[in-house]
């Protein structure tokens, strides 16, 4: 199972928009260098990175018709050509940088209230990936994300 890194998105603040960046470094057990998930003193599991499929936005539009940005929906990497579900409790690699997925990212009512009704319904099931970084490294737009277990 290969896919890869479509969109990198960091904010700073609680409630900011994520803006785009092509680049962002990952430091194992603390999170996104400049995102307002980094914690000097370490993350809790699966606070560190949290990732959302291309396919799950791109569904949640042609089936509900809610449109979300990648930004919008407060997800640091967007994936395409992967089964976020699928690496719970597992190891992958994003780039060169080592993950293990923790949990679902569901959707919640912070969520639908910062972008639009019916935005929990749209991604159930679908809503991303909470994970851990096991390795220091940078993250690319372009690198390519796989399972390694």
């Amino acid at each position: 199972m290969t896919g890869h890194v479509v969109e990198i998105n960091i904010a700073p603040r609680k409630h900011e928009l994520p803006q785009p960046v092509e680049r962002v470094a990952a430091h194992a057990g603390k999170g996104l260098e400049g995102n307002r998930y980094y914690f000097n003193d370490g993350a809790e599991a699966g606070r560190a990175i949290t990732l959302i499929e291309a396919e799950a936005i791109a569904g949640m539009a042609a089936e509900h018709g809610i449109e979300i940005t990648a930004a919008e929906s407060r997800r640091n990497v967007l994936t395409q050509g992967v089964k976020l579900n699928e690496l719970v409790g597992k190891r992958f690699r994003v780039g060169d940088v080592e993950c293990v997925g923790v949990e679902l990212c569901h959707p919640c009512t912070t969520l639908e209230g910062l972008t639009k009704p019916g935005v929990i319904k749209g991604l159930v099931n679908r809503g991303g990936l909470n994970a851990d970084i096991v390795t220091d490294g940078v993250i690319a737009v372009g690198d390519e994300v796989v399972a390694v277990d």
